[in-house]
């Protein structure tokens, strides 16, 4: 603790626009309760950005004895609040379909109007920037991590890999790969699944799902198997390697 300078909000004032809160680089403001608030001293860096933004000159930055601002954990309050986001449980008419969580008891157990094996997923959503970490359906889990180009290459990928697991599927090319290492921490921290999978291709761009999630389960759960299938561009089965603990 130390004297420096750090936001007051005047909640007599305030009228919870927002404004102060979407100003706020770090997150350190959130409304709460209809109020805006100083969710933690350490994400406050004294600078004032939201000040100018409040229309009611509830905002002052004042000196007194606080938590020092710590910019790692900064961070982190980011990458959860972006993980976190539209995670409510159904849809409403102003969300997005995409984002509401749904558990499947059982896979689709009729087969599909061509005769087809029924589909095996037993979750939604699947993309990895979209499914939150505190997901019920990945407690315990058999996680299967899908680098999303393997589907269109394996033609049994539902009955031989996806069958009885979860699965969440990316593309470390296209994506964040930091933010999916970040992401997979605190999925596999909330989780902590039975096993890991990670399905990925041959190309050597795919090799960035396999080293963000083996860093993630060696940080969070060590002791948690984890195997790494890789996938030929024609459909093949190429290798099945069985990551040890650190």
């Amino acid at each position: 603790m130390a004297v420096r300078k750090i936001i007051e909000i005047d909640e007599e004032k305030c009228d919870g626009c927002g404004l102060c809160a979407d100003a706020c680089h770090e997150g350190a403001i959130q409304i709460i309760d209809g109020k805006a608030k100083l969710v933690s001293e350490t994400y406050c860096d004294g600078l004032g950005d939201c000040i100018g933004e409040c229309p009611r000159d509830a905002i002052t930055i004042i000196e007194r004895e606080a938590a020092g601002f710590d910019a790692a954990a900064v961070e982190a309050h980011l990458i959860r609040q972006k993980a976190n986001a539209g995670t409510r449980p159904a849809a409403t008419p102003c969300s997005c379909p995409s984002s509401a969580l749904q558990d499947f008891d059982e896979p689709a157990s009729a087969p599909t109007t061509d005769g087809d094996r029924p589909p095996q997923l037993r979750q939604w959503p699947v993309q990895l920037v979209l499914v939150p970490p505190g997901a019920p359906f990945l407690k315990g889990a058999d996680l299967l991590i899908t680098a999303d180009c393997v589907p269109f290459a394996t033609a049994n990928y539902h009955d031989r890999y996806l069958a009885d697991k979860v699965t969440v599927v990316g593309c470390p090319k296209l994506d964040d790969i930091q933010y999916y290492y970040e992401k997979l921490k605190l999925m596999l921290a909330e989780a902590d699944p039975k096993s890991i999978t990670v399905l990925r291709m041959e190309v050597p761009c795919c090799g960035g799902i396999t080293q963000a999630v083996t860093k993630a389960r060696n940080e969070v759960i060590p002791g948690t198997g984890l195997d790494v299938i890789t996938i030929g561009i024609r459909g093949e089965e190429q290798s099945v390697e069985h990551v040890p603990s650190p």
